[in-house]
């Protein structure tokens, strides 16, 4: 219980950073990520909260499927050998 409340607690206080990085960068930028291949020629204009919200997004996503991916298998393979 008491590390489900610790990782909310951190979430919040990451969401807290994003708020506050949205609220004082609302110029737009140009956005370049030449690995990509897209934005090499035609970079993204947007406000720099948005794309920081973007990279931040995607981060979280990869992370959460990275986490979560090989924990599901283990755990169902040694329940049906004890069986």
């Amino acid at each position: 219980m008491f590390k489900a409340v610790l990782k909310t607690f951190f979430l919040l206080i990451i969401l807290f950073v994003m708020l506050y990085v949205g609220m004082n960068n609302t110029k737009e930028i140009d956005f370049n990520f030449p690995i990509a291949g897209t934005t090499a020629k035609d970079p993204i204009r947007a406000s720099a909260a948005l794309i920081f919200f973007g990279v931040f997004a995607a981060g979280v996503f990869a992370g959460t499927m990275l986490h979560s991916g090989s924990g599901g298998s283990k755990k169902s393979s040694g329940s049906s050998k004890e069986k």
